[in-house]
């Protein structure tokens, strides 16, 4: 059976990249220092006799044992709120933790599939985005940290691919939502969701006319597993092509919830992205992939799981103010 080494196992991605992997046959090497992660996430997989967990920071030297198949670079903070509180930690696995993961695949002659993002395209100039387009990305405001970490990483995977001949994947992945994503993440889904289950005021920043496309995440996890058992090198874009305006998140977020919150606006963040939308031909025509799960679909089994923890949240306040 093929192994791999899963940096940021214990995230949203990698918690459900994980468990994909294992069903679909492979040893499993997770690895994250758990800054942003939760072990909660993996817990179902420490009794499993292909998973192995090691708490450590990638950014320092790694050496596995055995052979390796491949090694997927999943490790960072990925939401604003979180790179914005640790801009240097951020800047720091996108560069040294992808060298060192860089290594270890060179080292063992396996396979590397980097978690590249949307947000190396910045606030684009141009709708849908390509994976031929640059981008356009502000590298000194404060989103910068990790948009230029993420480009910084794919022009050093595909330097990789060119001194060392090593098959070189690299996933620009667009917003991604569902169960085990943060409900204090900071982005829009679990804002939207949170605040409708409590009854509070839906917090949309600028006046919503801003676009994002949200793909679910066992579209974007079978998306990626394409991807690394394919034969292509190079970045390729992962999401869902449905575009729509963050006021219809927010409304819909509502609906789902059944809930009666109204929907304030606040200002819009330095830098935020006025479209995001991803052009998926490549992984249409390359992989046989594409999105099936609808936003309306897809929020409806968030909401179930986040009603499921708040209540459990709930329940253990209450109990231990009876204790």
């Amino acid at each position: 059976m093929p192994r791999a080494v899963l940096t940021g196992a214990a995230g949203f991605i990698g918690s459900h990249l994980s468990r994909r992997l294992l069903d679909d046959g492979w040893h499993v090497i997770g690895i994250d220092n758990v800054l942003t992660g939760c072990l909660e996430n993996i817990e179902e997989l420490f009794g499993h006799d292909r998973f192995v967990f090691r708490r450590y920071d990638v950014t320092n030297d790694l050496s596995i044992e055995g052979d390796i198949d491949a090694v997927l670079h999943f490790a960072s903070p990925a939401s604003p709120r979180d790179y914005l509180e640790l801009p240097l930690e951020t800047l720091e696995v996108g560069s040294r933790g992808t060298k060192v993961t860089l290594e270890l695949a060179r080292e063992k002659g396996a396979r590397f599939l980097l978690a590249s993002t949307s947000e190396v395209y910045g606030d684009p100039l141009v709708s849908p985005q390509s994976e031929e387009y640059w981008g356009n990305v502000n590298p000194t405001g404060p989103r910068g940290v990790y948009d230029e970490a993420k480009r910084f990483a794919e022009a050093l995977a595909m330097a990789y691919r060119r001194v060392h001949d090593l098959d070189v994947k690299i996933a620009r992945i667009f917003n991604t939502y569902g169960p085990r994503l943060r409900i204090d993440d900071g982005r829009a889904v679990p804002n939207f969701l949170a605040q409708a289950i409590d009854g509070r005021p839906i917090t949309v920043y600028g006046d919503g006319s801003q676009t994002r496309s949200f793909c679910y995440v066992d579209d974007t996890v079978l998306g990626l597993c394409a991807l690394l058992n394919s034969s292509w090198v190079g970045p390729m874009n992962i999401g869902n092509p449905d575009e729509y305006t963050v006021l219809e998140l927010a409304r819909l977020a509502i609906e789902v919830a059944g809930s009666e919150s109204e929907i304030v606006f606040e200002p819009l963040p330095t830098d935020d992205p006025k479209v995001r939308r991803p052009a998926t031909d490549l992984a249409r025509t390359e992989l046989g992939w594409e999105s099936h799960v609808s936003l309306a679909e897809g929020l409806e089994r968030t909401h179930a799981w986040m009603s499921t923890v708040l209540r459990s949240a709930v329940i253990g306040v209450e109990e231990a103010q009876v204790t």
